[in-house]
């Protein structure tokens, strides 16, 4: 489970090689939903049992804070794992590459070693505006100890976040994309 909830914040925020969406083709570009997240939010990180065939959850609590340059933010998340392992603080700096459509995330928790990924990122049709809308980030990676795709989709629908990890392992004969995870999260502040 801790390895997953690694995993999923490398996420946080959140992946096909997709073609940059040019600003004036889109009611909402990656810099305005990048944007829309700053604040505080609060809500879950929920893992699929497969055998039971439910979501089981952990409460999270997260602030994302903007540097001030349009391209940086700064994602501190603090999980409830339970009595016995307690309070588990993971922090993202996030680095947005507009002209390349790609972010770069360092994520950093206690007792780990930092990790840094680079994701292709697009906004999906259909999105709306800056608070209706869904991203989509994509990188090569790893899943479980085997090599994957990584993909997160988030959705934005007014205060409600949702973000979706997928994987589809490149070691088998397979295409095909399985659910790790969700975090689902609410706007609490500014």
């Amino acid at each position: 489970m801790r390895n997953v909830l690694f995993c999923c914040l490398v996420l946080t925020t959140a992946v096909s090689a997709a073609a940059p969406v040019a600003a004036q083709d889109a009611p909402v570009d990656l810099v305005a939903a990048r944007a829309s997240l700053t604040g505080a939010w609060q809500g879950t990180l929920e893992y699929r049992d497969y055998t039971a065939d439910r979501w089981f959850g952990i409460p999270v609590k997260t602030r994302i804070a903007d540097q001030g340059d349009g391209a940086t933010t700064i994602r501190s998340s603090d999980f409830d794992d339970g009595p016995k392992v307690g309070n588990v603080r993971i922090t993202s700096v996030e680095l947005f590459d507009a002209a390349a459509s790609t972010v770069s995330v360092g994520t950093f928790r206690k007792g780990r070693a930092a990790e840094v990924m680079t994701y292709a990122v697009r906004i999906a049709p259909g999105s709306r505006d800056a608070t209706h809308w869904t991203m989509v980030e994509e990188a090569a990676g790893s899943d479980n100890n085997r090599p994957a795709t990584l993909r997160l989709t988030t959705f934005r629908d007014g205060d409600r976040v949702e973000t979706l990890k997928e994987v589809d392992f490149l070691d088998d004969d397979k295409s095909e994309w399985l659910v790790r995870n969700r975090t689902r999260l609410t706007r609490t502040g500014e």
